[in-house]
């Protein structure tokens, strides 16, 4: 004989807290007398302008020095990387210590892909400005962290190498863009 399986039934409370004195006051309690209510009513909009009064207290006394760099200086810093002769300067760049880097990697582990370090480490004190600022391949940069002492041929070491055609360097334009762009003047043959 199999026993009869009954839905086991949760204890609920009887009613909800009926000493109101030590629930969470939410401003809006119903009240009898119109004096009373006015005192412990808060409006809508005072709570918006209190709010609005502590959101402008953090803006200003946020960290003026963020981690990341800001959008403008991430533009200069990639200007002020060296460009590669007969590619479009927008899109391709060699980071500090020679290695080919394409701007739509970003933050990936190819050989290809850049990050914009910071050459006095955020964690020591080092500001996010263009003057601290440089395009390195992103291997390099994770393997470098926040240490200072590496050498140039140290970190050279520590790139990810990889010999990229200007044929490979088309087909990644060509997938990542839509088209290819040559640089002005970058000599080669011109059909008219």
């Amino acid at each position: 004989m199999r026993p009869s399986k009954e839905p086991k039934r949760r204890s609920r409370p009887s009613s909800p807290l009926r000493d109101r004195t030590t629930a969470p006051s939410s401003g809006f309690e119903r009240s009898s007398s119109p004096k009373s209510r006015a005192s412990r009513l808060t409006s809508p909009v005072s709570l918006l302008n209190r709010d609005l009064e502590e959101l402008q207290e953090l803006a200003t006394s946020s960290n003026t020095n963020p981690r990341i760099f800001p959008y403008n200086v991430k533009q200069q810093c990639w200007e002020k990387a060296e460009k590669i002769r007969g590619r479009d300067p927008d899109r391709w760049r060699r980071d500090s210590l020679g290695n080919t880097v394409f701007r739509k990697l970003v933050g990936c582990p190819g050989c290809l892909c850049h990050d914009y370090d910071h050459i006095v480490p955020y964690s020591k004190g080092g500001q996010s400005t263009l003057d601290n600022c440089q395009v390195l391949q992103a291997t390099v940069n994770r393997s470098k962290g926040n240490r200072t002492e590496f050498s140039r041929a140290e970190l050279i070491q520590k790139s990810s190498y990889c010999r990229v055609s200007g044929r490979d360097m088309d087909l990644i334009e060509l997938s990542a863009y839509g088209n290819v762009r040559h640089a002005p003047n970058s000599g080669g043959c011109r059909i008219q």
